[in-house]
């Protein structure tokens, strides 16, 4: 079927869809090159076919989120790529989506920040019953992430509703922590709260893209230009932020790499950070806030597993927390003090789970301490002699 890729009202490309497989079959005219996705890889003028359908496949939940199998069985759908044209492709964290040639809507119409839209996926996704009657039009099949999770509408918000895992069900709770230590620490975050649902905790965060704001991936972001050999993915990326003329971009990872460190954070991958721009003008306007800090604090390590002092794995730019940390180049903005209380904060935090015992619990409140007093350790050597790059 005949699509035209769209950004918002402007018409960006013109492309065919195979109606059986989901993919992007040929591409068409180019409309309007300036609002083509970041990093697309063009020859002559003409997009790359195999990396805008890594793209259209990459906006489709998946195949590792936990319950997609019965989902789909349930929402009567072969693949999940198929769902992306049952809502036009529209998504919660971008403005781009697809108009049919055969039956045109507008925008203003159909987008999910200005309408209302089924939960009936989102329920699927979570294992809830929804009857019969399903409606497919939901910004849930365009969500990402391998952790059951849904959008809703609360107060005219938009609520993205994520689970946990295990058998501790710990994701919930490390966004609440990774609230807690931004606040302190005047970093831009998405706030994260926690709530139970069927006996589940869940946290709960308000959607930080409106109608008017593009969120673009890191993974996208080191597509605008071609790494050399010589330099590292860290310099990369900054490198490709400046290319972009995206703000501050240093700056921002300075603080991710803090907080990471703290929390241990493993699945800091460069589709779980990006960049915000201006959907309408395309102007950057620097690093999201930090979001998706679940899957840390050792979420799937038994307790006394637990080795807070250990150099944990991490992502996207160093294997391990303790090289990652050198990366930074300004330590200088870190408030120990701010951080005084932060254990008896988690230990609140985390009484409202009943799937951590209060050994567990003690245990993360010390490795949480040991961790902030790591830091410090980082900060007064840093203070003696900054951290070089690279």
């Amino acid at each position: 079927m005949a699509y035209t890729l769209m950004h918002k009202e402007t018409p960006v490309l013109e492309m065919r869809i195979d109606d059986e497989l989901g993919t992007i079959a040929k591409i068409g005219n180019v409309i309007t090159p300036a609002h083509l996705p970041v990093g697309l890889e063009i020859t002559n003028g003409i997009p790359n076919r195999r990396w805008l359908n890594n793209w259209w496949s990459g906006r489709a939940i998946p195949a590792s989120r936990s319950g997609l199998r019965d989902a789909l069985e349930t929402l009567k759908v072969s693949s999940p790529i198929l769902l992306l044209t049952k809502c036009f492709g529209l998504s919660l964290s971008d403005q781009y989506w697809v108009r049919s040639e055969a039956k045109p809507v507008e925008w203003k119409n159909v987008n999910f920040f200005d309408n209302s839209f089924s939960e009936d996926v989102g329920n699927a996704l979570f294992g809830r019953d929804i009857g019969d009657n399903i409606s497919l039009m939901s910004p849930d099949n365009t969500s990402d992430g391998w952790l059951k999770k849904k959008w809703i509408i609360a107060d005219n918000k938009r609520m993205l509703v994520k689970g946990g895992s295990g058998t501790v069900q710990q994701e919930p709770f490390n966004e609440a922590l990774a609230t807690a230590i931004a606040r302190r620490l005047n970093i831009p975050h998405a706030p994260y709260t926690v709530i139970y649902e069927g006996g589940k905790p869940l946290s709960v965060c308000e959607d930080f893209i409106t109608r008017d704001t593009d969120l673009v991936s890191a993974w996208h972001i080191i597509g605008a230009a071609k790494q050399r050999g010589s330099i590292s993915q860290y310099q990369h990326f900054i490198d490709c932020c400046k290319t972009l003329g995206i703000p501050n971009a240093v700056q921002s990872i300075d603080q991710m790499l803090a907080l990471d460190f703290l929390l241990c954070n493993q699945d800091r991958h460069y589709n779980n950070f990006g960049a915000v721009r201006n959907a309408n003008t395309l102007e950057w306007l620097g690093l999201a806030p930090i979001y998706d800090c679940g899957t840390s604090m050792w979420y799937d390590v038994p307790a006394h597993m637990i080795k807070a002092r250990g150099d944990s794995e991490s992502k996207p730019f160093r294997k391990t927390h303790f090289e990652q940390i050198k990366l930074a180049t300004d330590l200088s903005w870190i408030d120990i003090p701010a951080l005084r209380g932060i254990d008896d904060e988690f230990m609140e935090i985390m009484r409202l789970s009943e799937y951590m015992d209060e050994q567990r619990r003690n245990i993360l409140c010390d490795a949480l301490n040991t961790r902030v007093k790591l830091l410090e350790s980082l900060l007064t050597a840093w203070e003696r002699e900054p951290m070089s790059t690279g």
